[in-house]
């Protein structure tokens, strides 16, 4: 079996906002450090799922990842298919334009996503036009080709988006993403906004996509059922920071760190003899104007220790393939042994 190549790294990506208030008229604020030292690394042909609170980050560290708006610092270093290591947040524009056709996204909310004014087809045309010197019998031939692939009926593409329901419209914002034969595509909370049946559909039409087209995902989400059945790798992130990464299996099975074990005891689970222990957290989120020093986590954890208060933790290897940020990790490990063990006898 050979071993997947990375196709993106991003390495110690931080975002930060300047917020205005008329309390700090005549001072300039601290700033709202939205991204904490990011460092990732994604696989070619794999899922990637990113998940949090509201608040966390995960949603900018998307659209900084795809120059939707501008990193503070970092580097997102992308693995071209012509060999080059491509640093793609100091790209100017015109150099951007080259590679962009090759990391796309899907929106969140297929209701505003899309321009109420063009038809379908001009929507899903737009990619095409924007990138690629294609003539009007080739670009209305691969149109009808990626509709056809992603569900949608041929004959509607001359109507305009009011005309669909949630289903059909995050198709249409698919197919606008797969368009250019993208590598990588970045779903941010894309079936969040509909219908748990049709959830189901768009998630098993993403992987269908991917097996057929060979596309690395980074799917952004908080909803963990979901993420448990798309996922090859999770990683968690809190106030900034991503707190745990490993693949999806370990994870779910054997969380290292307190708020991802907060996260995995929400989950509902299908069979209702099954009886798990919620796990609460106290207290308030923390203001990311204001982090508590630390690791930020400590106000809320049940685990915390004079350590955790004084010294962030480093997100480091706590077991194979399976890094977490937290100085407790060990513990938490053999609290989940003892747990698992009590449960056999």
């Amino acid at each position: 079996m050979s071993k997947l190549m990375p196709i993106l790294e991003v390495v110690n990506m931080n975002k930060s906002f300047q917020v205005k208030s008329k309390k700090t008229l005549f001072k300039k604020p601290n700033p709202v450090h939205v991204l904490n030292d990011i460092s990732f690394e994604l696989l070619e042909g794999e899922t990637l799922s990113i998940v949090g609170e509201s608040g966390c980050g995960k949603t900018t560290l998307g659209r900084c990842i795809v120059r939707g708006m501008d990193a503070s610092s970092g580097q997102v270093i992308y693995h071209a298919e012509d060999g080059k290591d491509i640093d793609f947040l100091h790209l100017n524009r015109k150099e951007a334009k080259t590679y962009r056709k090759d990391i796309q996204m899907i929106f969140q909310d297929p209701y505003s996503s899309l321009s109420p004014r063009m038809s379908v087809f001009d929507i899903i045309a737009e990619p095409l036009i924007a990138n690629f010197k294609l003539s009007r019998a080739e670009i209305e031939a691969k149109v009808v080709e990626i509709a056809g692939k992603t569900g949608l009926n041929v004959g509607y593409l001359n109507r305009y988006p009011h005309a669909f329901s949630g289903g059909q419209r995050q198709r249409i914002a698919i197919a606008r993403a797969l368009i250019t034969q993208p590598r990588l595509i970045i779903c941010d909370e894309a079936v969040s906004a509909l219908d748990v049946s049709i959830q189901a559909q768009i998630i098993n039409l993403l992987k269908d996509l991917q097996e057929q087209f060979k596309i690395t995902y980074i799917f952004i989400s908080h909803d963990l059922s979901i993420v448990q059945n798309i996922s090859d790798r999770v990683a968690v992130m809190h106030l900034g920071r991503i707190v745990e990464l490993a693949s999806s299996d370990s994870m779910f099975a054997h969380p290292k760190h307190p708020y991802t074990e907060a996260l995995m005891s929400a989950v509902p689970q299908p069979d209702p003899s099954h009886k798990k222990e919620r796990i609460i957290l106290e207290g308030e989120v923390p203001n990311p104007a204001n982090p508590p020093s630390g690791c930020h986590f400590h106000p809320r954890c049940m685990y915390r220790t004079e350590k955790c208060i004084q010294e962030v933790p480093e997100l480091r290897e706590v077991g194979y393939n399976h890094f977490t940020a937290c100085h407790h990790a060990e513990e938490l490990t053999l609290r989940g042994v003892q747990e698992r063990r009590a449960a056999v006898q």
